[in-house]
């Protein structure tokens, strides 16, 4: 079929008029695949004026197999392929379809094959064989048919693309949920149910939930003159997460949250959906969406319960939060009370703790590690309740016998600590036991050496002996910082594991940093 034969069948039904005097929007791409340039134009004329959910087409246009194999590399959201058959070779077309679903991947793109020479390739082997859309003779193609044929394929596609949404957005709800009380994973997990609700929704998308600076890092917290910070988002609200966002929104955005904080209540206006909850506990949270014009029940059942849960989840972090800061600081009163016992009041005992934590990070334990041995450390003179007074504030040197009873307290320790199951304190009672121990064996209370001394009893050695030598203690003055050097680089290889001196070393400004971050 020739060219001006298509055109003729093309303009025998009445096309689509364009649009007059309208303002720019958003496009579906669709390219035209066909050797002979009357095709592209004629296809142009018949769909120039058409949109599908208030977005025009914008054409790409390829001449060959071999072009349009760039141009589809080039343009991945690509919605519609118009692709011929017979072009440079008999099955050209054949080859693209190929090169689309097998070498580049894309199972999204909707591809129709246009032919007008059926022979060259039977319907029923293509359809068969390739993995196409759909398959036209281009005498088929009048133009309300291909009117039809270009809503069925771009109805198509945008299922596909709701349905991909909505996969990206439950596969980061199952990779976070198995870790939902870290706050990095509810970032993960609020995000990932965003995606998926603007999915659902059809939104444009581009959603934003929002707490507010001052408890939590802003999660959950009550929206109130602190300012909102963005919990989560998709679309162009992605980049803004953690930041306080109301002098980056524009007026209306504004205007529009703080009317459904104000009033409490959920509103839908100018394309935006905002909806407000209230936690039991009081504490607030708003979701804002863009690209809503409609919402009905469904819609409207759906936000609601994704701000339930989500604020829900928030509140369950900010719980184990709690919990966990004060089992933190149960353990450092525990430390403090036998610093207090051997007369070294302070901050000695929070110092160990975070100096414990840097190293272990330093030295390439996990962050899980790192904090389990910053909850731990603080614990490891213990034993110290147990030692009667006059021995464990004697000024002087310690008798032979003195310095038995002295040294009981890693056992002591250890033996207080060793029957819990939980893993700070299992790491606690390691830690009482082993960080009197030595590298070159000559410690306490089993003479360990090298390696055979737990990595947590070998930091906490590290971190505690540094810290007591800068600090005031019943028997001595505190060091300065240049002789606390000198003092390791002189032990490094005997009283302490030389790697994690090395690494001390390196880092002497950070860990004295924290001293005076920590004074008495």
């Amino acid at each position: 079929m020739s060219a001006d034969d298509l055109l003729h069948d093309i303009f025998a039904e009445e096309t689509n008029p364009a649009p007059q005097d309208e303002a720019p929007m958003s496009t579906w791409k669709i390219m035209i695949v066909d050797d002979e340039p009357a095709v592209h134009d004629v296809t142009m004329v018949a769909l120039g004026g058409t949109l599908f959910l208030e977005k025009r087409l914008e054409f790409i246009h390829a001449y060959s197999g071999k072009e349009a194999k760039e141009l589809i590399t080039q343009h991945t959201d690509t919605a519609v392929v118009l692709l011929d058959v017979v072009m440079e070779t008999e099955h050209a077309g054949l080859d693209v379809v190929r090169y689309i679903r097998e070498e580049i991947h894309n199972q999204q793109v909707r591809i129709v094959l246009r032919t007008g020479q059926p022979g060259q390739a039977p319907e029923r082997k293509v359809v068969t064989d390739y993995d196409i859309n759909d398959y036209k003779e281009k005498t088929e193609l009048t133009a309300s048919k291909l009117f039809t044929l270009m809503h069925a394929s771009l109805r198509g596609y945008r299922d596909i693309l709701t349905i991909e949404q909505s996969k990206r957005g439950l596969a980061q709800i199952i990779d976070t949920s198995t870790d939902l009380f870290r706050l990095s994973a509810i970032d993960g997990f609020a995000a990932g149910v965003l995606e998926q609700l603007c999915a659902l929704l059809g939104a444009n998308p581009g959603a934003l939930y929002l707490g507010t600076h001052g408890k939590l890092s802003g999660f959950a917290a009550e929206l109130d003159s602190q300012g909102w910070v963005a919990i989560a988002g998709t679309g162009s609200y992605q980049n803004l997460i953690g930041q306080s966002v109301e002098s980056l929104l524009n007026e209306r955005h504004c205007e529009i949250l703080k009317e459904s904080q104000r009033e409490k209540r959920n509103i839908l206006r100018d394309g935006m959906f905002v909806s407000y909850f209230a936690s039991r506990t009081g504490k607030q949270n708003l979701l804002l969406i863009d690209g809503v014009d409609k919402l009905n029940k469904l819609g409207c059942d759906l936000v609601e319960l994704f701000t339930k849960n989500v604020s829900i989840a928030f509140e369950n972090v900010h719980l184990h939060k709690e919990i966990e800061e004060t089992q933190q600081e149960v353990v450092y009163l525990l430390g403090e009370a036998v610093e207090q016992r051997s007369k070294e009041t302070g901050n000695h005992v929070k110092r160990v703790a975070e100096i414990s934590k840097s190293l272990a990070l330093w030295c390439g334990l996990t962050h899980e590690q790192a904090e389990i041995l910053k909850a731990a450390s603080p614990l490891h003179d213990l034993g110290k309740i147990a030692i009667p007074d006059d021995i464990l504030n004697k000024p002087g040197r310690h008798t032979p016998e003195e310095q038995v009873i002295m040294r009981s307290h890693a056992e002591i320790g250890y033996q207080m600590l060793c029957h819990s199951p939980r893993p700070v304190l299992k790491a606690a009672a390691t830690v009482a036991l082993e960080h009197h121990e030595r590298w070159d064996g000559d410690g306490y209370p089993n003479k360990k050496a090298g390696e055979d001394i737990h990595i947590y009893g070998r930091i906490t050695a590290v971190a505690d002996v540094f810290d007591a030598l800068g600090s005031d203690r019943c028997y001595k003055k505190a060091w300065p910082l240049e002789e606390i050097v000198a003092f390791f680089q002189d032990q490094k290889g005997k009283q302490f594991d030389p790697s994690l001196v090395d690494i001390l070393l390196q880092n002497i400004n950070e860990v004295a940093a924290i001293r005076e971050s920590l004074p008495d």
